[in-house]
């Protein structure tokens, strides 16, 4: 079935023309998509939606602060009781890169309890129940791609500007590894080459995600690739890992780890990347990997409570980052 048939697209554009509040929510520990993602769908509906809010679970990484729209979005740390007056007074809710109510932390609760319609585009595997409308493809390379793609199935696709689609742009950029990995199609390049006609400049994006950075964020990047990184035995896969005391050592602000677990790839040979860290009283966990042979996100679910897809997942571990390590190293030489 087309992701965007045109019968479940009406139900929608009905339901937008009556609705007079809005809130999109995106999963907890936001990226580039969710980001990118939500800010564009923001300012597409400002123009039809008299009251519009952006909801996330915490604060986006330092990196994103840029995009149009990104002051505008309130943060569950700092601000869950507004994000609740939101929830409870909005007539739908758009659920962003995520499909499973587990993954927006602190406003679990809440969105289940929702009386609004609840409309999710996401492009995960094995989408959950309990969304009134689900726009689900996970062979899309990003969630901003179904957002342009959203906009033309509403017949808006001449709405496309450059506030709109900057965030988009810069969320299929960064879900994409810059438009190096397998998920990008040709239709990816199509709605580049839409979002670069309605006005969006690429390489100002690209500088202000990937080179900019703060002198402590270089230095903790070359102290783990010179100190933390390790090639393991079967010479393919590669661990990379950071205390808490060592990200306080370099001044570590969210978004400052942001792409490591990549770097592992990059060297010849390996086709796995794993980045432990200790955060928020666990361990969290990144996979990459590359080649249709060495999915990652199965052994995310199995051993480490996660998921994704199948050549980048994330995971945890509840207990000492050595346990954790040693966890990774067992799970990966038997597989």
């Amino acid at each position: 079935m087309q992701t965007f048939d045109a019968s479940r697209v009406a139900q929608v554009q009905k339901l937008l023309t009556r609705s007079k509040r809005c809130v999109i929510v995106a999963h907890k520990s936001p990226d580039g998509d969710s980001v990118g993602s939500s800010l564009g769908l923001f300012h597409f509906l400002k123009q039809k939606i008299e009251h519009v809010m952006v909801c996330h679970p915490d604060p986006a990484p330092h990196f994103l602060e840029w995009m149009p729209g990104a002051t505008d979005i309130i943060n569950g740390e700092d601000n869950l009781d507004t994000i609740h007056e939101e929830l409870d007074a909005s007539d739908v809710i758009f659920c962003l890169d995520f499909n499973d109510f587990g993954r927006v932390g602190k406003l679990r609760k809440r969105l289940e309890q929702n009386k609004s319609k609840t409309i999710m585009i996401d492009h995960h595997l094995d989408p959950k129940e309990g969304f009134e409308y689900s726009f689900s493809e996970p062979e899309s390379c990003s969630t901003a791609q179904l957002i342009v793609d959203f906009m033309i199935a509403l017949g808006d696709e001449q709405l496309l500007d450059a506030t709109i689609g900057t965030p988009l742009y810069c969320g299929i950029m960064t879900d994409t590894g810059s438009f190096r990995f397998s998920s990008v199609t040709p239709h990816t390049h199509r709605v580049i080459a839409l979002l670069l006609e309605a006005g969006v400049v690429g390489n100002e994006i690209h500088e202000r995600v990937f080179d900019t950075n703060t002198f402590d964020r270089l230095k903790l990047r070359g102290f783990t690739i010179n100190e933390k990184l390790e090639l393991l035995d079967d010479q393919k896969t590669v661990v990379m890992s950071l205390t808490t005391e060592e990200l306080e050592r370099f001044n570590y602000q969210k978004g400052d780890t942001e792409g490591l677990v990549n770097l592992g790839l990059s060297i010849q040979g390996v086709h796995r990347s794993i980045f432990l860290k200790e955060s928020d009283g666990i361990i969290k966990i990144s996979f990459r990997s590359k080649g249709n042979d060495n999915p990652v996100n199965g052994i995310a679910n199995k051993y480490f409570s996660g998921g994704g897809h199948a050549n980048a997942a994330g995971g945890k571990w509840e207990g000492p980052l050595e346990e954790a390590i040693a966890k990774v190293k067992t799970v990966f030489s038997n597989d």
